[in-house]
């Protein structure tokens, strides 16, 4: 893959000029130093040629090799003459020195290692021994990182049948200097003994590679922090192309790979432009961190955005359109893998037809709906198939689906090419809108096929709301897939959830999916739920508008239509619900009813919600998560069913402490002795077996007469540790506690305060370890317990350690999150609920609960939600009486106080005095 021409090479670096200046130096160090004026002088050049040209990939590359070539050859030629001479009266042994690697392509970034290699003649003789030692001690003194080898003819062989790796490296090598002659045996002896014969094999290795690599990287090119390098979709993935292409048709660079047939002229500029942009991409990172970094990280993409010119537009940030477009050049590259892969399976089906006992035997494709089909894969009879008929675009993919078919890669590059046939007239067809729903919908599996559709950039033509979602990135770490990505899985979701392979998981919406009036209205509603992104304003909203003009076109009855809006404006109702409301305060459940409505809507909302919290990444859905929503749907469940409230209060109290009596077994006697200690709001809000282990917690502490009980458990069940910690109630018990937990490295999910009649505070805190998971081991569960009573026995002082703690998640200082505070005084009857959306960071609960503490505001639950570096925090909170807090000048200092709290870096001390 050479670089194109280089213009002004001696700006870069002059040769010819510093090779006199080297002749006339007297020493070596005086030699280095002009080495390394050189070579500083030379990357200025081409930062400041890379600032005027951002998106010059090649030319970058390209100048960074060149530089390096020329310093190689001043080397190579002051060391044989000065350093390493020949001895007098011997003969010169022939040596020449390659390079390799990404150097050997001419695609250095500005810190990319330095691979050569030295093939020499005799690799025990002193004189190249003594060469080659004194143009590495050359380079290394230059601060280059290098990567050689020194190999005979003989070597090259031998080795390159030994190691697939030293084989992919010779097979890059371009002749840098010395003798010629010898570099043209190599690269014949290479050809003739190592590669000949071993095409295919050399083919399957390298895919394996590939597909070992992409399951590495998380196996998706739509991950939101790819690796510009190694990412599927990436640089890597061109490399393997051009590899397989040298290593078949001794192809010398990309361009060749027209001529081998392989790519057609289009698809070789196709493959020009994404590479020249990836290497682009590549050079800024490595300038912006000094290193050899091709990570392409939240905190480097606003920076990578204003480097290469992209600008804020109305709708979306400069750094969304720029990773749009990167990832519509992975996109890109992924349809260009699969075209070569199939031209090259053809040529190889061709060479074994003309050999063998069946040359001249043509099995026959059977024919389908007008398609032939061969060897599992479907394809077009002839080059003017969707031209006749371009309905047929959509008609392919959902034969594929339903008859569980491969797309014949040639097939795919006509579907590709002729895409732009899709018009209003194909995207209001009934039979277009009917295939499309039937593909959607489909038993077997629309997640891969809908992904293939999307390649080939049908799709995104025949839904052009969807068009306008590929590649769309959510700049943020909550997500990690651009939005047709996660679209797509989600669907992919809901087909595993219909077959039961996820039952255990998703125990109800596995019920739920199969007792709906309509199961293409959760499918069409899956893939508009998030249609609307990046059009500024609600999507949830803008969203519900596009489904009310879509939906009839893809043939949806007025039900379904209402049905499929409803789910779409309402799709965050029910997570926020849960995961921010007191499920256990009869409020929730009423308002959450009110807009549900009816158990169709239930049940769809059930099964959508899971997919979509699901299909934002891998880890995203927890088993409380689970729990929470699982929780939410029985209760309104109930409801919906029943159309009432089954028990009161008093009813609903009993119930529960019967309930606990009975989960005691053989201590039942606790519920006499101290069961009339907690209030009936503790009895409404717990669980039943975290009531009764706190009833036996809370009567051990008594008996020993312990002012300070902690006691921390696993509950694999809900996917976090219960920790319970039982003192005398006291104003800023909460805040400690938080910040006690946090100290050592807990996130709290879930919070949930009580005050016996006695004044004991039971505070139950849900808390997992930074990856989401429960603390488990002894000693994890012991530094828990010590640093609460650190905190609270002896007043430890918290701020200046919870300072050091570093973010919840590394990035998160690349976002900017504007606190803000809402007050509802609807959403319960008894509290007010405040709730703080600000960036995640060190101590934020315990700001916040500093905040409400010096407001007398008093917490009595809390519900803690993470977006990646969004923090939701909701506390159910009242007065010093008791009595929720309405007046409009505590509200508004309430909220000046929370603000601060979540924005200001606060290095006060967080206890009261």
């Amino acid at each position: 893959m050479s670089a194109p021409p280089l213009s002004d090479q001696r700006a870069i670096i002059d040769r010819r000029t510093l090779a006199a200046e080297i002749a006339a130096a007297a020493s070596r160090d005086a030699v280095l130093a002009l080495l390394r004026d050189a070579l500083e002088q030379g990357r200025q050049e081409l930062s400041r040629r890379l600032a005027e040209h951002p998106s010059a990939g090649h030319a970058h590359c390209g100048g960074h090799s060149f530089l390096l070539d020329q310093l190689i050859r001043l080397i190579h030629d002051y060391a044989a003459e000065r350093l390493a001479p020949v001895p007098e009266g011997e003969t010169a042994k022939a040596m020449t020195v390659v390079a390799a690697g990404g150097y050997g392509r001419e695609e250095m970034a500005p810190h990319s290692d330095v691979d050569i290699a030295f093939i020499v003649e005799r690799a025990e003789d002193k004189r190249t021994v003594a060469l080659v030692e004194a143009i590495l001690y050359l380079l290394w003194d230059l601060g280059l990182t290098v990567g050689h080898s020194v190999r005979t003819l003989d070597d090259v062989v031998s080795m390159s049948k030994a190691d697939g790796t030293i084989l992919t490296a010779l097979l890059e090598c371009r002749y840098l200097w010395g003798d010629e002659a010898l570099y043209d045996a190599a690269t014949r002896r290479f050809y003739a003994e190592v590669v000949e014969g071993t095409e295919r094999q050399f083919v399957a290795e390298k895919l394996r590679e590939r597909d070992a690599r992409h399951k590495r990287m998380g196996d998706t090119r739509y991950v939101v922090e790819p690796n510009v390098k190694e990412g599927k979709g990436g640089l890597r993935d061109l490399h393997a192309l051009y590899w397989i292409g040298k290593y078949i048709h001794r192809a010398r660079n990309a361009a060749e790979l027209v001529d081998a047939g392989l790519f057609t002229k289009a698809e070789y500029r196709s493959f020009r432009r994404a590479e020249g942009f990836f290497l682009a991409v590549r050079c800024h990172l490595h300038e912006i961190t000094g290193r050899a970094e091709d990570r392409l990280t939240f905190d480097l993409q606003k920076e990578l955005a204003r480097r290469m010119k992209f600008a804020d537009r109305r709708s979306k940030s400069a750094v969304e359109r720029f990773m749009q477009y990167y990832f519509l050049q992975a996109k890109r590259v992924g349809s260009l893998t699969g075209i070569f892969l199939g031209q090259l399976e053809e040529q190889f089906a061709k060479k074994r037809a003309r050999r063998g006992l069946l040359a001249g035997f043509t099995a026959r494709p059977r024919m389908l709906r007008g398609y032939q089909v061969f060897a599992g894969k479907l394809s077009a009879p002839s080059d003017d198939w969707f031209r006749k008929d371009p309905v047929r675009l959509i008609e392919i993919f959902q034969i594929a689906e339903s008859e569980q078919l491969e797309i014949d890669p040639r097939t795919m590059r006509q579907a590709d090419r002729d895409s732009g046939l899709i018009n209003d007239d194909v995207r209001e067809d009934p039979r277009a809108n009917a295939l499309f729903l039937d593909l959607l919908a489909g038993r077997n599996d629309p997640e891969m096929v809908l992904r293939w559709m999307n390649e080939a950039g049908v799709f995104g033509r025949f839904v052009p709301d969807f068009g306008r979602v590929n590649a769309q990135m959510q700049f943020n770490m909550y997500h990690h897939y651009t939005v047709d990505e996660h679209t797509i899985r989600a669907i992919g979701f809901l087909n595993t959830i219909e077959k039961g392979e996820l039952a255990e998981e998703h125990p109800r919406a596995t019920r739920a999916i199969h007792q709906l009036k309509s199961r293409r209205a959760l499918f069409v509603a899956t893939l508009l739920h998030d249609i609307a992104k990046g059009r500024g304003g609600d999507h949830s909203v803008l969203g519900a508008e596009v489904a009310e003009r879509l939906c009839p076109r893809f043939g949806l009855n007025d039900y379904e239509t209402a049905l499929v809006a409803w789910m779409v404006r309402q799709h965050l109702l029910m997570s926020h619900t849960a995961f921010k409301r007191d499920l256990a305060d009869p409020k929730t459940v009423e308002d959450f009813v009110t807009e549900v409505q009816t158990l169709e809507r239930l049940r769809q909302l059930a099964v959508l919600t899971s997919v979509d919290i699901r299909a934002v990444g891998p880890g995203t859905w927890n088993s409380w998560k689970g729990q929470l929503l699982g929780e939410l749907y029985d209760l309104s469940f109930e409801r919906l069913r029943l159309g009432h409230v089954t028990k009161g209060r008093k009813e609903r109290v009993a119930a529960k402490k019967a309930q606990v009596r009975d989960a005691l077994g053989d201590k039942a006697a606790l519920m006499d002795q101290k069961g009339d200690l907690f209030t009936a709001p503790y009895w409404i809000a717990e669980p039943v077996d975290i009531a009764a282990r706190n009833i036996v917690q809370y009567s051990v502490a008594r008996d020993l007469g312990e002012a300070l009980s902690v006691h921390c458990e696993a509950d694999e069940e809900r996917g976090a540790t219960l920790v319970t910690v039982i003192a005398a109630d006291h104003p800023g018990i909460f805040m400690r506690i938080a910040g006690a937990i946090h100290l050592v490295g807990g996130n709290i999910i879930d919070a949930r305060v009580h005050t016996t009649r006695t004044g004991y505070a039971v505070d139950n805190f849900l808390v997992q370890d930074p990856l989401g998971r429960p603390f488990g081991e002894d000693n994890q569960l012991e530094r828990i317990e010590r640093s609460i009573a650190d905190a609270l026995e002896s007043g430890a002082k918290l701020v200046p350690k919870l300072a050091q703690r570093p973010l919840p998640r590394r990035g998160a200082d690349a976002f900017e999150v504007r606190p803000s505070v809402t007050f509802d005084n609807d959403a319960s009857h008894r509290f007010t609920v405040v709730e703080v959306a600000a960036r995640d960071r060190p101590a934020l609960l315990n700001r916040l609960a500093r905040a409400l503490f010096e407001q007398h505001a008093m917490i009595r639950s809390a519900h803690i939600t993470h977006y990646g570096e969004r923090a939701a925090d909701t506390f159910y909170v009242t007065d010093l009486t008791g009595d929720k807090i309405t007046d409009p000048g505590r509200l508004e200092a309430l909220r000046a106080a929370l603000v601060e709290a979540a924005s200001d870096e606060m290095q006060a001390e967080l206890e009261p005095a």
